[in-house]
């Protein structure tokens, strides 16, 4: 668990990267609404996820803040000096480079200042693939998605529940689920009530 997490409470989790503190909205709220509970069970059949567990679900916000977190770094850490590196390179190619007398420093330039952000973008591509291409992360990432979309179903047939619940962060492209993968984890709601409070 991450150190955001240490610092909720019971039954909250981070909404967005450095953002505010949710509380989460129990099973029952959603499954009290008849078409938010038939796709929660449909769900559940597909993604092999009780999202009507509140144990299980916060489990499944926190570590999805967390991967929202590891990719942010990931992209910062090999984005910044990405785009530092070509700016660079397109800068004092405009204004030095280009006027050089001889075409064999011109295209030295042009091969060097090439070869360097070729490897840049190789490093970029490299930890991006990591963290989007992880199959157990793609996973979460689809129950995730899911959940939000179950929510808002409740949502729009009355039940209680925040305009942008659970309000974590844009998903990427990667938030396919792989049925081949064996990420499940027991739930730690076992003494739980029907729907994970204890």
């Amino acid at each position: 668990m991450s150190d955001d997490n240490q610092d909720v409470g019971p039954w909250e989790f981070i909404g967005r990267r450095g953002g505010e503190v949710v509380t989460l909205v129990g099973g029952s709220v959603i499954a009290a609404v008849p078409e938010a509970k038939r796709a929660a069970e449909e769900a559940r059949r597909e993604l092999r996820f009780d999202f009507l567990d509140d144990q299980a679900v916060l489990e499944l916000l926190r570590r999805r803040h967390i991967d929202e977190e590891d990719m942010f770094k990931a992209g910062f850490v090999h984005g910044v000096p990405l785009a530092l590196v070509g700016l660079g390179a397109v800068l004092y190619w405009a204004g030095v480079a280009q006027y050089w007398e001889t075409a064999a420093s011109r295209n030295s330039y042009l091969a060097i200042s090439a070869a360097v952000v070729i490897t840049q973008v190789f490093f970029f591509v490299r930890s991006a693939m990591s963290q989007w291409g992880d199959p157990v992360k793609q996973n979460l990432r689809a129950r995730a998605a899911r959940y939000r979309k179950i929510a808002h179903i409740a949502r729009r047939g009355g039940a209680e529940i925040p305009a942008h619940y659970p309000h974590y962060g844009p998903y990427p492209f990667a938030a396919t689920f792989r049925p081949e993968v064996d990420d499940h984890e027991p739930s730690e709601s076992k003494g739980a009530d029907d729907h994970g409070h204890r």
